[in-house]
């Protein structure tokens, strides 16, 4: 075990697995000599070479569009998207080529591709820059979604990503590239896809989160100590999702607060939310709130603390469905 940021461990996975499977190749926007604007992919060209961390034009719809026929020529091609918005050009690739041909070719082809981005906001950037888009992900077929808050996860879920045989979207938060800090096992580390993990027990309420959300969560419980006790899910998988760690946690608490910085509307917690109401609806013993951003674009950085979820909207929508 080592103690890591969250985007060094994300960096150690791709080594790892690089090492592992000479089939595995990087591949984006500034990934190779500059070792990525995060220094996610540090070190991968020295080490393994311009083939397989490739420096790519600036097309994300190229990159993603490359990475197919990669793909049905056996490679396993890791994408990175530099910044969340910057993705959306290659949805046209994702939504009608990658999550459709192990349906296209009837289960005879498998797609083992990786898109990684990092995502989120809170770091003072500018327009494109701090999105959530995970819903448009998760909403296509064909596709998984995972999202770390912790390096060792961050390096669990990508190992787990790039050995899965269909195509996955990992969302790293930005925020907490490096302020999350933590034992990271050596060398292969594995945390499969579709297991939420209990980041906090507790009785009350069921503080329900992924990524940068989820240490905000913890702090949101430190700060009802003594008011209420609060569990905090960290999903960990959107999809698959772990219904029965979500179930099992909202059974036990009766009370339910979903907390997304993306904005409201047909977000990712209004999934949870319908879970929640179609299959522990006897166990719930208030209704079931979110904490996300608004519907408006992502606000410039002077005022993007009143945009994002806070310790104190969490705090409050507890209060509220306590009161209930």
């Amino acid at each position: 075990m080592s103690e890591r940021f969250l985007v060094e461990a994300v960096n150690d996975a791709l080594h790892v697995e690089l090492e592992r499977d000479p089939s595995v190749l990087v591949m984006g926007e500034d990934v190779g000599r500059l070792g990525g604007v995060f220094r996610a992919t540090a070190g991968l060209q020295e080490r393994f070479g311009a083939d397989r961390c490739v420096d790519t034009p600036l097309a994300e719809a190229g990159i993603l569009g490359t990475a197919v026929g990669l793909c049905m020529a056996g490679w396993r091609p890791v994408c990175e998207m530099q910044y969340d918005a910057f993705s959306y050009p290659a949805l046209d690739q994702l939504i009608n080529h990658v999550g459709r041909y192990r349906w296209r070719t009837r289960g005879k082809m498998s797609f083992p591709l990786v898109i990684r981005m990092p995502y989120g906001g809170g770091v003072r950037a500018p327009e494109l820059h701090d999105d959530s888009p995970e819903t448009y992900y998760v909403h296509t077929p064909g596709v998984k979604v995972a999202i770390p808050s912790t390096p060792a996860d961050a390096k669990g879920l990508l190992a787990a990503a790039i050995r899965d045989p269909d195509p996955v979207v990992i969302f790293e938060p930005k925020l907490i590239y490096r302020t999350a800090r933590g034992e990271v096992p050596e060398g292969e580390h594995v945390v499969p896809l579709g297991e939420a993990r209990v980041a906090r027990d507790g009785a009350d309420v069921t503080l329900v989160a992924y990524g940068a959300m989820v240490p905000l969560a913890e702090r949101a419980a430190d700060a009802l100590e003594g008011e209420a006790s609060c569990e905090v899910l960290d999903l960990r998988s959107l999809k698959p999702l772990d219904e029965d760690a979500l179930l099992a946690s909202v059974g036990k608490t009766g009370r339910a607060v979903l907390i997304q910085e993306a904005p409201r509307m047909c977000g990712y917690a209004a999934e949870v939310a319908a879970v929640l109401a179609e299959k522990a609806i006897f166990d719930l013993r208030g209704p079931v709130l979110r904490v996300t951003g608004y519907d408006v674009p992502y606000p410039y950085w002077q005022i993007e603390d009143v945009y994002m979820p806070s310790v104190a909207r969490v705090v409050d929508a507890v209060r509220r469905v306590l009161a209930a």
